[in-house]
């Protein structure tokens, strides 16, 4: 195969890079960072030091490889090596000043500083939609849905706003997917711009955290890091769960949060469950979690999935009436992007369709997230839940063992079947082999007594309070 001509073979390879890997995330590591040299039948890679080289190639050699091969019309041989004049460029970067951090969404996560870096090839002309870009819009508090379920969450948000660092400090906000963790975190940023502009705020992703203090350390430019996210009056992180297992990176955040408190500094973070049952977080941060407010946003229950439904209609697009809303609150039982979800869908339909929005023009148009909301819970799918919360052996419920790591497993089992499914005393018993229904009775009797105290209960490899070991476990059947 002849050698592809210079004069825009690394426009066409950067274009088809980041159509693979979203243009974000070739911004921040191959845009200023990165050269794309012809070379035979394959490409070589240009990058300014041995941590790009590594991370590059791990992380995104299978997509520039197909990215090559795409633009080179055929399998196309791609290799990574260190470029003299980006290295020179990347070790003559000034060190970066205290930065304000302004919270892109972690997939918009701004790159290393680019100052003194070699000139990339010019971006496609594609991504010129990015010099127009609004700015975000950021969420507000008022314009939250409050409900039962998340109404105290909401209070300690706006409280934060009220007196940042004089009240709930941390605020922990946690819960399961698209229940509205992330909307109060913005709110919360947005109300404290607004009502305090004379503060410094920083939001910021796990997600986004992690890349900076890597790409940091790796940069040798850990004090500019830590200037970024010490030297601020409030700092909120958003899915802090994201950093389950990473614990280089949960140290550095542990030192940041100590230093924010200890000067009287506002931290909000949002994580998927409560600090204690965050098992992948080192204890010593679930322990400075539990020190503050930790606040729980669960799915909405029916009447805030009707006032959720009514705010999102309340929008531009054709009317729908009360008792369609209604309808939807009553059949579906998703999170707040599964109910936004339903309108634009139904909304969509009868614009398309020229009719006017019903019951029945809802149940043609969300026929199959209908039909998905009715969702039968079996007793085998609570041994499953029991037994991958607990770590249990499969089957373990269903034998003999008397041992309290799988007997208690076992009575919890049973009285989640009873609270979550149709069958009867003695098909339960029979599922967990016992003849007899009066064992199944007497489990759940058993397990009703350990959450009315919240008692000490050891099930798997540990002893757990009675509640929290049903939420672990009726999180685990939600998925």
């Amino acid at each position: 195969m002849p050698s592809p001509p210079a004069v825009g073979f690394e426009h066409r390879l950067a274009d088809a890079i980041a159509r693979r890997i979203r243009e974000p995330r070739y911004n921040l590591w191959f845009r200023d960072h990165t050269r794309f040299v012809p070379v035979g039948d394959g490409v070589v890679v240009g990058v300014p030091n041995l941590y790009f080289h590594d991370w590059l190639q791990k992380t995104f050699g299978a997509d520039v490889r197909a990215a090559a091969a795409a633009v080179l019309g055929g399998k196309a041989a791609v290799r990574f090596a260190i470029d003299a004049d980006l290295f020179q460029a990347a070790k003559a970067e000034p060190e970066p000043r205290n930065v304000e951090v302004t919270a892109p969404p972690a997939d918009e996560a701004p790159a290393p500083k680019r100052k003194g870096a070699a000139k990339p090839p010019a971006a496609p002309e594609k991504s010129s939609w990015r010099k127009t870009k609004p700015a975000r819009r950021w969420r507000s508090l008022a314009d939250f849905v409050v409900g039962q379920c998340n109404r105290v969450a909401h209070a300690s948000a706006r409280s934060v706003v009220e007196e940042p660092g004089a009240a709930a400090n941390p605020l922990v906000l946690y819960g399961p997917t698209g229940t509205g963790k992330t909307h109060l975190l913005e709110g919360t940023y947005a109300g404290l711009r607004k009502r305090h502009p004379d503060l410094r705020v920083v939001y910021v992703s796990a997600e986004d955290f992690m890349n900076r203090f890597v790409a940091a350390m790796h940069q040798g430019k850990q004090g500019s890091f830590r200037r970024q996210f010490r030297e601020c009056h409030a700092l909120l992180v958003d899915d802090l769960s994201f950093l389950a297992g990473k614990k280089a990176t949960q140290v550095e955040f542990l030192h940041t949060f100590d230093a924010l408190v200890s000067d009287g500094c506002q931290v909000v973070v949002s994580c998927d469950c409560h600090p204690r049952l965050a098992e992948d977080l080192m204890p010593e941060l679930a322990d400075r979690l539990l020190g503050g407010a930790v606040w729980g946003v669960l799915p909405p229950d029916p009447e805030t999935r009707l006032d959720l439904l009514k705010a999102k209609a309340a929008g531009p697009g054709p009317a729908i009436p009360t008792d369609v809303l209604q309808f939807l609150a009553n059949h579906l039982r998703g999170n707040v992007r599964e109910l936004e979800g339903a309108v634009h869908s139904l909304r969509h339909y009868a614009r398309v369709t020229g009719q006017p929005v019903t019951r029945e023009l809802a149940r043609e148009a969300l026929g199959e997230l209908l039909r998905h909301a009715v969702r039968v819970v079996r007793v085998a799918d609570v041994e499953a839940a029991v037994v991958s919360a607990l770590k249990l052996p499969a089957g373990a419920l269903r034998s003999k063992s008397k041992a309290w790591a799988v007997s208690h497993a076992r009575m919890l089992a049973i009285y989640l079947a009873r609270k979550h499914t149709s069958a009867t005393y003695g098909e339960i018993s029979a599922h967990f082999g016992n003849k007899t229904h009066s064992t199944a009775v007497a489990a759940e009797k058993k397990v009703r007594g350990w959450l009315a105290t919240n008692e000490a209960v050891r099930a798997g490899d540990r002893a757990w309070r009675a509640r929290d070991l049903l939420d672990k476990v009726e999180r685990e059947m939600q998925r």
